[in-house]
């Protein structure tokens, strides 16, 4: 099953071709999609032709990349993790990102998947900053970064040719950087 990484109640596994219906539903959710695409699902044929492909892809690039989540009790598809690298810059930087199905939510799994993420990349990877971004209107994605160690650093504005609901509040960024995680880790 390529298992990647464990946390108490989680199993990380790498994605596999079989997972397109999985990403499928979890994208063609409202309630998911709503600060990503105004609730509008991705086509199945995006999904099979290019972020399914992309996933996999990763895998063969280095450590980092993104991961199907799976409750460890029941077996059941909770969503995705990733630490992904970050375009333009070098392997001691990663960005966080995550997307559970809207029945697995408030169960704290998102903040135990990540800090779980973050010690692996601290400890395993090499990486030296943990960047994540999302709306400043989504309180929930922004509760978990915060549970999860990382700090506001920056709200920012982005133009888009058709902005959802919020768009206008900006995007914000959170970081953690390695020494600050190993302060709060030995503290």
């Amino acid at each position: 099953m390529g298992t990647f990484l464990t946390t108490d109640r989680l199993l990380l596994r790498h994605f596999t071709i079989e997972d397109a219906d999985h990403l499928i539903e979890l994208d063609g959710d409202p309630r998911v999609m709503r600060f990503l695409t105004n609730g509008r699902p991705t086509p199945r044929t995006l999904v099979e032709n290019d972020v399914l492909p992309r996933i996999l892809r990763q895998y063969g690039e280095g450590p980092l990349g993104q991961w199907a989540a799976h409750e460890r009790a029941t077996g059941d598809f909770t969503g995705w993790f990733a630490l992904a690298p970050i375009d333009g810059r070098g392997p001691d930087e990663a960005e966080l990102g995550y997307r559970l199905r809207a029945a697995h939510w408030g169960r704290g799994y998102a903040t135990e998947a990540s800090r779980a993420l973050i010690r692996k990349a601290f400890t395993d990877f090499g990486v030296q900053r943990i960047t994540a971004q999302t709306m400043a209107v989504n309180t929930a994605s922004r509760r978990v970064l915060e549970k999860a160690g990382l700090t506001h650093v920056r709200t920012f504005h982005l133009h888009w040719d058709d902005p959802i609901p919020g768009t206008e509040h900006g995007e914000v960024e959170y970081e953690l950087v390695r020494p600050d995680w190993l302060g709060v880790a030995r503290g």
